[in-house]
């Protein structure tokens, strides 16, 4: 086994997982700031729903880092993106720099969700604490 092939996809989970970590913590460092954000796209339940998407962005960003249950959480972040992508960033109703502002996020996002699916089929790789059939390769 190669360098790459050892380190590769451990460097590659660690920074897949920031984006996650970073937005699942600042949900409860500026919790009125995003309660304010969410309420403003017409979301009912707000704190339940910022809640369980900071817990699942936290939780997720673990599995990635650690490699424990990697594929189990990489769909889980997937499912969550894919709802967030159609909510919050919904070029197509907008014109102008707006919708090219947010085109640009949703296909961010479209990137990061096809490297959350590669964990998935893949799995986090041989440096993970993971073992068993769904956690290792």
């Amino acid at each position: 086994m190669t360098l790459i092939e050892r380190y590769f996809p451990f460097v590659g989970r660690i920074l897949l997982s920031l984006i996650f970590l970073i937005s699942g913590v600042g949900k409860f460092l500026d919790w009125s700031g995003n309660v304010a954000y969410a309420e403003q796209n017409g979301l009912v339940a707000v704190p339940v729903l910022l809640a369980i998407a900071g817990v699942i962005e936290i939780l997720g960003a673990a599995t990635l880092i650690t490699g424990l249950y990697a594929r189990l959480g990489a769909l889980v972040l997937f499912g969550l993106l894919a709802g967030i992508s159609v909510i919050f960033h919904d070029f197509w109703t907008l014109t102008g720099l707006d919708a090219q502002m947010q085109m640009a996020h949703f296909l961010k996002n479209l990137a990061i969700m096809g490297g959350l699916l590669y964990v998935v089929v893949t799995g986090p790789g041989k440096l993970s604490l993971g073992t068993g059939k769904y956690t290792r390769v």
